[in-house]
């Protein structure tokens, strides 16, 4: 009897397997597609565009600072695979405007064609406890990561439904699957992005447009450094607890979820866990996707309550260490 179920198991999966590339979106081709990419001039941005460049994409590249955009600019050409291939830089704030961003947007597609695919990757992080944190921080970020998500999305959509193509790529962070000590602010933000990806799939989905949300983890880039020069203690050992990576492999991975349709884009272990963690209601890109989240969830649940719970030992410690140093310091 045991032995017909697990024959019947092994049947099922391989079914699946086979199952599931016909009902998985189409690939869509990079070669001679436009690709914009908001916060392109530095970070995980710009490495997502020399990915798309390589592979023979047009690049319009979003940003504030102009002369951080050029110099962009000219470290992505240097990998063309054509000479027909164009690198457009737009120097803008993408969370402020919404008739800006989009009068912008109209002039890119004017030059280099219908937007293919979007990466929504502008944005910036701040870090302290919830009390010392400025009421102004809240809403700075919530303008920068969310709206400067939203005014971009808003503005290629109508077209990509018309034409019954295109790729929205929104970057949020491991921190907008899982909140930490100090990111009250950064994480809220963050977690707004996924509710927007998972209302807008739904909506666009039958006009053969599919929205990726990446969660990378912590990414060696300026504004990681920039992070950390502000980061309590608490934050900063939990984050220690794994690798930084490099932000031209988050590009990679993100580049390929994207093209294959992908809603969830992670990288390593740990990005893969939280995913099926927190997967939810999130629509799935293949059955197989969904089979090996309902086969997971149990036991990569046992292994997060062992993280949370090292997790609230470093709060506690570092709790405990502030207040016998104050007491100490009352006493000298």
């Amino acid at each position: 009897m045991l032995l017909l179920a697990a024959a019947f198991l092994v049947a099922f999966v391989l079914l699946l397997y086979m199952v599931s590339p016909l009902i998985s979106p189409k690939p869509l081709g990079l070669p001679g597609a436009h690709v914009v990419v908001t916060g392109g001039s530095s970070g995980i941005g710009k490495c997502i565009a020399i990915e798309c460049y390589k592979q023979g994409a047009f690049i319009t590249l979003v940003a504030r600072n102009e002369d951080k955009l050029l110099q962009a600019k000219k470290e992505i050409e240097k990998h063309s695979i054509n000479d027909k291939q164009v690198v457009l830089c737009i120097s803008v704030d993408v969370s402020q405007d919404y008739n800006q961003v989009e009068n912008v947007i109209k002039q890119a597609q004017e030059k280099l064609g219908p937007v293919d695919m979007l990466v929504n990757c502008a944005g910036t992080s701040v870090s302290g406890k919830f009390e010392d944190l400025e009421v102004s921080t809240f809403e700075r970020l919530m303008s920068i990561n969310y709206l400067g998500s939203v005014y971009p999305s808003r503005a290629v959509i109508t077209t990509m439904k018309e034409r019954r193509v295109g790729r929205i790529v929104f970057v949020s962070s491991q921190a907008g699957q899982l909140g930490l000590f100090g990111f009250t602010a950064y994480s809220a933000s963050k977690f707004a992005i996924r509710g927007l990806a998972e209302a807008l799939q739904m909506e666009v989905k039958p006009y053969n447009v599919y929205i990726t949300v990446a969660y990378p983890p912590d990414t060696d880039t300026p504004g990681f450094a920039e992070e950390n020069r502000t980061k309590p203690l608490e934050t900063r050992l939990i984050s220690e607890t794994t690798s930084v990576c490099k932000p031209e492999q988050v590009a990679k991975q993100i580049v390929k979820d994207a093209i294959q349709g992908n809603f969830n884009s992670s990288l390593g272990s740990d990005g893969y866990m939280l995913s099926a963690l927190t997967c939810g209601m999130a629509p799935v890109t293949s059955i197989t996707e969904g089979l090996q989240q309902v086969v997971t969830m149990g036991l990569f649940r046992t292994i997060a309550l062992f993280y949370l719970g090292s997790f609230d030992s470093i709060v506690r410690r570092c709790m405990m260490q502030r207040e016998k140093s104050e007491i100490a310091n009352k006493t000298a």
